[in-house]
Parts: C-alpha cells; structure tokens; sequence
C-alpha cells in the first residue's frame, strides 16, 4: 500500500481548496458527461478518502483494473495540473506570460511573423514590468530567430537595438542571479547552524560575504537586483547578530514593495517574507512600537480581500502571523494570555502539513513550549520540547535542537522532576560537545544545575544572584549573547531572586522599555 506523504497526486488534492476542487469538476467535465470519465471518478475516490488506500480506490472505481491504476493516477495528476494553470492563470503573471509566448509560437509556426514578433513585444514589456527577466530573456531570444531567419522588413536598425538589449537582460540577470544565490547560501546556512557562535565562524562569514557581495547601482538596478541585494544583507547581519543592520536593510526590502505596489500582487510571498524579517528585526532590538506598527501592515495585508491568494501564500501568512504574535506575547511579558492562541496555532499546523517543512514547525514547537514555561505550566513544556528532542535529525537547527535541552533541564527543575538532574546535565553537555556549542553561558548553567541539589535552601538567593552576576559579565561579548535569543534566563533567575514569576518580571520590564 502507497504511502499518502508519497502518493504525489493524493497529496496534490488534499491541498486542493474547495474553490479549486469545484473549478476541476468544471474543468474535467467541459466536453459533455462525466459518467465515462474514468480520472474524474478517480478524483471522486482519492478526495473522499483521509488516508491513500490503493484497494479502497480499486473497490470504489470497479472500472479501473490495477494495471491501470498507474497509468490513471498519472492522467489524473497531468489533469489536475492543466485545470490549476487555468485557475491560477489571471494571478500569476508568469503564467499569462507563458501563455503568451505560447501563442506567440503558434502564430510563427503559422507563419505570421509579423504577429508574432509584437506578441514577443508585448511579453518582454510586461515582462519587465513585473520583474520576469527570464521570461523576457526568452521572448528575446525567439525575436532574435524570427529576425535571422525571416525577412520581416524590421530589419534595419533592429540589430543594434537586439544586440544592446541581449547584454542589458544578462547583465540584469547576471547581477540578480549572484545575489539570490548569495542571499540562498546564507539562508540555508542559517538553516542550519542559526547564528554565528565564534569569532571564528564571524571571520568565516565575513570574509565569505565580503567576497561575494557585488557592488550594486541602486539608480540602475532592476527590481529584481534591489531585492535579492537587500536579501542578502538581511540574512548576512542577522546571523552575526547585528540586528540594528538588519532592521535597515529590512526595512529597505519592504519599502521596495511600498515604492511600486503593483509588486505586492506580482510577489506576494517575497512582500510577506520582507515584512516578516523586519519584524523579527525589531524583536531582536526590542522595538516594540516599531514592531506592533509592521505586525498591523502584516494582518491588514492578510485581511485585504482584494489580494493574491493561494495555499501557500495563506501558509507562509499564518506562520508570519503566529510567529510575531507569540513575540509580541514574549515581549509584552503575556505568557499565560498568550496561551489562548495554542489552539488555534495546533490547527493551522494540521491545515497545512503539507506545505510546513520540519524546520517551520521545530520553531512553532519551541516557541510554544517557551509560551508554558513562561506561565508557569511546566509539564506543557516539556512536552513541547521532547517534539524537538526527539526529532531524528539533530543537524537541523541546531541552534534549537541545543537550546531546547537547555531550557528542557531548567523546566524539569521548575516542575519538581529533578531526582535525575545530574544525569540529564552530563547528557545534555555531551550532546552540546557534539553539536560543537558549548558556550559559557551553557557552561554556567551547567555547572549551577549540577551543584543545585547541594545548596541549602537558604542560600538558594544568593545562588541565583551569582549565577545571573556570571551571566550578565558573559553578555557583554556580543558572541555570546546568542542564547539570550531563545530563553531569557536572567527574567528567570530575577524571578527566582525576587520570588516573583516570570511573568511578572517580564511585565515589569515591558512597562520601564515602553
């Protein structure tokens, strides 16, 4: 029996939405009766089914031998793909593009070239426009074989003008193709290893992005090389740590969607993604009117009926939505009132499975877990925490696979379960020692839970004082400020110190930072 997370065309009509399910029953049906249509049948079957049970669809299309089931499924998925080309078609500029070209093609296999070269006209001008230098690439390079091969009587002058545009689009596309593999080496770097944790690992980075990084001529630049620059730059502070950088350029990708609106139709994810990593930004530097200010832009966008739709715009909007949400929770110190979203967070996460890759929902699982540790419910968390322990490739994020053992080993204290404190210190050391990311903080820490059992209650005060004393000493190098990020243990030793809550303590911070 298939798989469903391997049955590609199962997998295609579960993300379908019901507007699109009804356009292909339209679609399948546009030549008369359906009742022979074995794929739409087919269709029926895979759709009604939660699980892919290969005997359950041969039981409910009897007309469908096994020997066929293959061969149907692939008709099937080549069916669905036309019917979605056609639905997507008027919000996707590339596909009308394509189309065009298409049309284009007929006409000059017609032989009416004439036609066809101010169809090519017309594609590369929108093409342009929207930033689809490869698709204008192509309409110019099939101008070029319509003009070598044909006398078109526009010929005269035509081969300066063709040959002076073939370099500006490469030139284009040069520059934009080395910046966007640029801003994806570093993105998939940070993927894994999260930020920079030694001045070695800085040096490494820097001397990589100084030799990597073109000098761009901002009056000259397409859209298209002002973006991936910008994206570059993002990713490149945010992991060494320089958020204030970070927020600039940021900031600069988003107002480049404010400058030519259009663009927040034509490239409605790389909008949100520009919205999302200034928002991540302003946590970081902890500016919380700047932050709440682009959280509103962020769900106003998200509530505009009038906006680019489809399943993975309306995915990518609920993690940007839910991920700043929480954060505004974390800063504003509403840990328990932040616990009200859970709920609706855990359905969202089962409505798109299909399109959240592990790394998304390692960070939803952590965040969540830091939501119950910040209320007080101990045991909430470790749950959390133990999805991402047992989560079987510890090379991804390690930055939080290492940080949720951290903060797993202080809820475990918190929740009383500290019999087998010592052994979880030493397993969690040497798993960090492999990870390679035994920094001081985590030394200290280590070093005080291991000793914790030891202090007598009396002195636990004075304890937790010399701990956060050591810690805020080790803060001051911006290296290792980095754990920080992801569990804020001096919030917690106050809470200890001051036999407050962490919740009280971080809404008493919130109140001196506004």
């Amino acid at each position: 029996m298939a798989n469903a997370s391997q049955d590609t065309v199962f997998q295609l009509i579960k993300s379908l939405a019901r507007s699109e399910k009804r356009h292909f029953r339209l679609f399948a049906t546009r030549q008369g009766s359906n009742s022979d249509i074995k794929f739409l049948q087919l269709f029926d079957a895979l759709e009604s089914m939660a699980v892919y049970d290969e005997e359950r669809v041969l039981r409910l299309v009897p007309g469908i031998k096994k020997v066929q089931l293959a061969n149907q499924k692939a008709n099937l998925y080549k069916q669905l793909l036309a019917s979605l080309r056609l639905y997507h078609a008027n919000q996707n500029a590339d596909i009308q593009l394509h189309e065009q070209l298409d049309y284009a093609r007929v006409l000059y296999n017609k032989g009416l070239y004439q036609q066809s070269l101010k169809m090519l006209e017309k594609v590369k001008a929108v093409a342009r426009q929207s930033a689809h230098l490869h698709v204008a690439l192509t309409a110019h390079t099939f101008e070029k074989q319509i003009e070598q091969q044909y006398i078109t009587r526009s010929l005269e002058g035509r081969a300066e003008v063709l040959t002076e545009e073939t370099s500006d689009l490469l030139g284009h596309l040069g520059r934009l193709h080395h910046n966007s593999d640029l801003a994806l080496r570093l993105y998939g770097l940070y993927i894994k290893m999260g930020h920079a944790r030694t001045p070695e690992e800085c040096h490494q980075l820097k001397t990589f992005f100084k030799a990597n990084v073109p000098a761009l001529d901002l009056k000259q630049a397409s859209f298209a090389e002002k973006l991936s620059y910008y994206q570059a730059h993002v990713w490149y502070h945010y992991i060494l740590q320089d958020f204030k950088a970070c927020y600039r350029y940021a900031q600069k990708w988003v107002d480049l969607f404010d400058e030519e609106p259009l663009m927040k139709q034509q490239q409605t994810t790389n909008y949100i993604k520009g919205l999302h990593n200034l928002l991540l930004a302003l946590y970081n530097t902890l500016y919380y009117s700047k932050f709440m200010e682009a959280l509103v832009k962020l769900e106003d966008f998200a509530a505009d009926t009038t906006r680019r739709s489809n399943p993975n715009i309306e995915m990518l909007l609920f993690l940007y939505i839910y991920t700043n949400r929480i954060n505004a929770f974390f800063m504003e110190g509403r840990f328990t009132e932040g616990l009200k979203i859970v709920p609706e967070i855990r359905r969202n996460l089962n409505v798109f499975q299909q399109q959240l890759d592990p790394h998304r929902q390692l960070v939803f699982y952590y965040k969540i877990a830091c939501l119950y540790f910040g209320s007080g419910d101990y045991t909430s968390c470790i749950l959390y925490l133990q999805k991402i322990i047992k989560y079987k490739d510890v090379t991804l994020r390690e930055d939080i696979q290492c940080f949720a053992r951290i903060l797993n080993l202080v809820a475990h204290y918190e929740a009383g379960k500290d019999e087998l404190l010592d052994y979880q210190v030493k397993s969690v050391f040497h798993f960090l020692g492999k990870m390679n990311d035994r920094q001081p903080m985590q030394v200290a820490i280590f070093d005080f839970l291991r000793t914790l059992p030891d202090i007598e209650p009396h002195g636990l005060k004075a304890a937790f004082a010399d701990l956060k004393e050591k810690l805020l000493q080790i803060s001051n190098n911006p290296l290792y400020r980095r754990p920080f990020l992801y569990f804020d243990i001096i919030s917690w030793l106050d809470s200890k110190i001051k036999n407050q809550s962490v919740q009280e303590v971080m809404q008493q911070k919130f109140k001196t930072m506004k």
